[in-house]
C-alpha cells in the first residue's frame, strides 16, 4: 500500500473589505461566494461594519465564507446621504485602525486581502503588513481607464469642463473607451464638487502599488478597456464578473435579507407568474440618490398613463406611490432584483444605471430605459444605449436639466414595451446577446472562472514567496 500524503500547506485565508455601501457590499459578497465555490478549502473572512452585519447576517453564503466586523464609521451609515462628504471622510480616517486590529486577531493567518479601491488606506496597510492585496474596482473598467488616463483630458483641453460650452464635443482618445460626448462623462468631471473626482483619481493612482487589480465586470462586456489596462500594469488585471448573484438563481432556498422582503416575496413572484411574457416594466431608481420630486411626479404620471404593466420598487412610502400610479401594476418595498429581471414576464427595466444594475440587466438579457443621475450612471447609460444597443435614454441630453414631461415618458414607455415593433425586437435581441456573453463568461472554462483561478494561484504563490 502506498503511504497517504498529508497536506501540510497552510490554509488559503482571504480577507475581503468592502466600502460600506450597498453598491459595494453586494458585488464584493458575490465575488467571495464565487471564490469560495472555486476552491472549497479556501477561507474567506468578509469584513463589514456592525450595522452592515445586521443587514446581511441572514443571507445565505457558502460554509467557507464567514463574517467579521469592525465598528460603524458613523452612528448610522444609512444617513450618509445627509452628510456625504462627512461619511467619505469617516471611511478614509476611521476604518483603518480597527481593520488592522482585526487582521492581527484573525486565524488562520491572512493570505491575501481584497479591498474596495475606494478604501484609500487599504493598499498601504496591506503593504506595511506584508500581506498581498488585490484592489476591487466596483465600477466599469471603462471608467477606471478614463480616470487612469485623466491627464489626457487636460492635455487635449477637455478639462476643466464647462458642459454648457463643451457638452457636444467628443472625447475619442482614451484607451479602451469608445468615442464619448463630454456630457456623457461621469458627473464628477463637470459637477460642482470636484473633491469626489480628486478622491477617485487618488485611489486609482495608488493601485499600481497593490498586487492585483480586479473588476466586477466580465471580460466579454468590456474587452477593450481590460486590454488597455493590461498593457499599462505589470500586476494581474482580472475581470471576475459579472459580480451579480447568478449562482442563487437555481437555489430555491435563498432567503431574502429582511422579514418585510420575505413577506412580499411570494406575492410579487406569484403576480409575475400571472403576467404575459415580456409584458412588465420593472422600475427601480436605485438605492441611494434619487431624482427631484417634480421629476418624480412626471415619471409616475407618465408610467401610469402609458397603460403599461409595471413592478415598481419604491424606497420609503410605498403606499403613497400605490395611490398615485394606478392599478396596472404592483408597488413593493424590496425585490430580489436579479431574479425579477430573469423572470420571463419582465420585458424592460427602468434604471438609474448604477453599475450593479447595469450588470444585472446584461446578465438577464433585459432592455433598459436609462435615467441616470450621478457619477458613473451617466456613462453607463451611454454604454447601454450606444454601445450595447440594448436600451433607450429617457433624458436625451445630460447636462441640460430640462424636466422630462409625463407625455414624453408615457409615449416612450408605451413604444419601449411594444414587442411587435421591429426596433424593439432588435433591441431585445441585442439584450439577449449580452446575456449569452455573461453566461459564457461564468460557464466552466469561461473567462470569469479562469480569472478567479488565476487570482487564487497568484496569491498562494505570493504567500509561499513571503516565507
Amino acid at each position: 500500500m502506498g503511504t497517504m500524503q498529508v497536506d501540510i500547506s497552510p490554509a488559503c485565508h482571504v480577507v475581503a473589505m468592502p466600502y460600506p455601501g450597498r453598491g459595494h457590499v453586494n458585488p464584493m459578497m458575490n465575488l467571495c461566494s464565487m471564490l469560495a465555490s472555486r476552491k472549497p478549502d479556501i477561507i474567506v473572512s468578509f469584513v463589514v461594519t456592525e450595522e452592515w452585519l445586521g443587514f446581511i447576517r441572514s443571507e445565505r453564503k457558502p460554509d467557507n465564507v464567514r463574517f467579521a466586523t469592525i465598528p460603524n464609521v458613523i452612528p448610522s451609515e444609512l444617513d450618509r446621504a445627509k452628510d456625504f462628504p462627512g461619511f467619505m471622510n469617516a471611511v478614509s480616517t476611521k476604518m483603518e485602525a480597527p481593520f488592522e486590529e482585526l487582521l492581527d486577531r484573525l486565524d488562520p493567518p491572512v493570505t491575501a486581502i481584497i479591498a474596495d479601491t475606494k478604501l484609500v488606506w487599504s493598499i498601504g496597510l496591506a503593504n506595511r503588513k506584508n500581506i498581498p492585496v488585490a484592489s476591487l474596482w466596483p465600477m466599469s473598467a471603462t471608467i477606471y481607464s478614463l480616470l487612469y488616463h485623466f491627464d489626457m483630458l487636460k492635455d487635449k483641453g477637455h478639462f476643466p469642463i464647462d458642459i454648457s460650452e463643451m457638452g457636444d464635443e467628443i472625447v475619442d482618445y482614451i484607451p479602451g473607451m469608445a468615442p464619448t460626448q463630454i456630457r456623457d462623462l461621469p458627473t464628477v468631471f463637470h459637477g460642482q464638487d470636484l473633491k469626489l473626482l480628486q478622491r477617485a483619481l487618488d485611489t486609482v493612482r495608488l493601485v499600481s502599488t497593490s498586487q492585483c487589480l480586479m473588476f466586477t465586470t466580465a471580460y466579454e462586456l468590456e474587452p477593450e478597456a481590460v486590454n488597455a489596462l493590461r498593457s499599462k500594469y505589470n500586476i494581474p488585471v482580472l475581470p471576475v464578473g459579472p459580480s451579480v448573484p447568478f449562482f442563487k438563481l437555481t437555489d430555491p432556498a435563498t432567503d431574502p435579507a429582511t422579514a418585510t422582503a420575505a413577506a412580499a416575496t411570494n406575492d410579487y413572484f406569484k403576480w409575475l407568474d400571472c403576467q404575459p411574457d415580456a409584458s412588465v416594466l420593472y422600475v427601480s431608481q436605485g438605492s441611494f440618490l434619487s431624482t427631484s420630486n417634480t421629476q418624480m411626479d412626471e415619471i409616475v404620471a407618465g408610467i401610469k398613463s402609458s397603460g403599461v404593466t409595471y413592478l415598481w420598487v419604491a424606497r420609503g412610502n410605498t403606499s403613497s406611490l400605490k395611490d398615485r400610479v394606478g392599478e396596472k401594476g404592483m408597488v413593493v418595498p424590496w425585490v430580489d432584483q436579479l431574479k425579477v429581471l430573469c423572470h420571463p414576464a419582465v420585458g424592460g427595466f427602468w434604471s438609474h444605471c448604477g453599475w450593479n444594475s447595469s450588470l444585472e440587466a446584461a446578465f438577464s438579457g433585459v432592455p433598459v430605459l436609462t435615467f441616470p443621475i450621478f457619477w458613473d450612471q451617466v456613462p453607463n447609460s451611454k454604454r447601454i444605449v450606444e454601445e450595447w444597443k440594448s436600451g433607450w435614454r429617457v433624458r436625451k441630453k445630460i447636462g441640460l436639466e430640462r424636466l422630462v414631461s409625463r407625455e414624453e415618458i408615457s409615449e416612450l414607455v408605451r413604444k419601449f414595451m411594444d414587442g411587435e415593433e421591429d426596433e424593439i425586437k432588435e433591441m431585445r435581441k441585442k439584450a439577449k446577446g449580452l446575456r449569452e456573453a455573461c453566461l459564457k463568461a461564468v460557464a466552466p472554462g469561461g473567462s470569469t472562472q479562469v480569472n478567479l483561478d488565476a487570482f487564487i494561484e497568484h496569491v498562494c504563490k505570493l504567500q509561499v514567496n513571503r516565507k
